[in-house]
């Protein structure tokens, strides 16, 4: 029992970053989305008017003319300024990384899940050839007395 209770422990973790990566690419794909019609209004001298979240539910209006760059937030509370190409190649390389981390953890989940079938199925066949046993033992026990 102990190894099927680690394998679900496992099975809860993976899911748990599936979750994660499964949030985070329409996250970057919205990114590139921006970034791209950021570059298109950059070369058309046409300024984009867009609201933007200041806070949760707090909603302001901007004016952008010319972005010649953009700040991506990394994480930890750090953000860094880049311009429109390096954002779009980053934020790019992120989107293959996410994906590829995505396919590799689906993999990882099928093979988990058919190690817990692989070894519910084990469990079930020792309980079922103890239960035999004690059959047998109590047949052949009823029957010398």
């Amino acid at each position: 029992m102990c190894r099927l209770q680690q394998y679900k422990v496992v099975e809860m973790k993976l899911l748990a970053q599936q979750r994660d990566l499964q949030a985070k690419i329409p996250d970057i794909e919205k990114c590139l989305d921006v970034v791209a019609t950021l570059q298109a209004k950059k070369d058309s001298d046409e300024a984009l008017l867009t609201d933007f979240e200041v806070s949760e539910g707090i909603y302001a209006r901007a004016r952008i003319e010319k972005a010649d760059s953009v700040c991506l937030w990394l994480g930890a509370n750090v953000m860094l300024e880049y311009s429109c190409e390096e954002a779009t190649s980053l934020l790019q390389s992120n989107l293959e990384n996410a994906k590829a981390s995505l396919e590799v953890l689906v993999a990882d989940l099928q093979f988990l899940r058919d190690q817990v079938t692989i070894t519910q199925v084990t469990i079930a066949r020792v309980y079922n050839w103890d239960v035999h046993q004690r059959r047998v033992k109590n047949t052949s026990s009823s029957q010398d007395s």
